[in-house]
């Protein structure tokens, strides 16, 4: 399966819950990216390869303003997903002119460990943006960008680039590559019993016998 039906197939039947659930099975604990980092907009849904970005804080202006900000937007690629973190959030991290950049790159989504600003004209892109919240103050005398493409960690999460990024309304989960063709074929499997368990509940079974019967709550 090439990246782009795995993609769709991810938008189309996967939840975040289903897929933490086999990671979990997998011994994959701590795949989860931090509570706070949440969609802008409760609809929106993101899929794609990591493109991991490192920050840290700066304090005053800078010889060279944001860092390498700019050539890690200028250089990304079709389906990755521009996954930033670091230093001590103090001020926004993405915004209307960054969304517009990836969103012309081809990306497929950005997610900051941190928060975004610009909030109504990030919207009116229709792109999916993951952050922390909405926070203005801007981050060219606050914050600069060091590294991309390099490993990263977000909270407890070790990425690496080239990780499968997967978010919805329920939170951000990074799928590592040794085990990404298990967990979809695995996480498959248990949204389609999810929907055969909940239809037997529906007809009147308990939980207690549907979990007898099926393993699945």
């Amino acid at each position: 399966m090439n990246d782009r039906d795995l993609f769709d197939l991810f938008r189309a039947e996967l939840y975040t819950p289903v897929v933490g659930d086999i990671l979990d099975t997998l011994g994959c604990y701590h795949q989860f990216l931090p509570q706070p980092i949440q969609p802008i907009r409760t609809e929106m849904k993101l899929v794609g390869r990591a493109m991991p970005v490192l920050m840290i804080d700066v304090y005053g202006e800078q010889a060279e303003p944001f860092g390498k900000l700019t050539e890690a937007l200028d250089q990304m690629e079709p389906g990755e997903i521009y996954l930033a973190s670091g230093g001590a959030m103090r001020c926004a991290y993405w915004g209307e002119i960054l969304t517009a950049t990836a969103r012309m790159r081809g990306a497929n989504g950005a997610v900051v460990n941190g928060y975004h600003r610009d909030t109504p004209q990030v919207l009116d892109q229709d792109w999916p943006v993951f952050s922390r919240g909405r926070f203005a103050q801007d981050s060219g005398v606050r914050t600069k960008v060091v590294d991309y493409r390099c490993r990263i960690e977000v909270g407890p999460v070790t990425v690496q680039p080239g990780d499968l990024v997967f978010g919805d309304l329920d939170g951000v989960i990074v799928i590592p590559r040794q085990h990404e063709a298990e967990v979809v074929e695995r996480s498959l499997e248990k949204v389609r019993g999810e929907k055969l368990v909940r239809k037997e509940i529906e007809g009147g079974m308990s939980s207690t016998a549907a979990f007898a019967k099926y393993g699945i709550l």
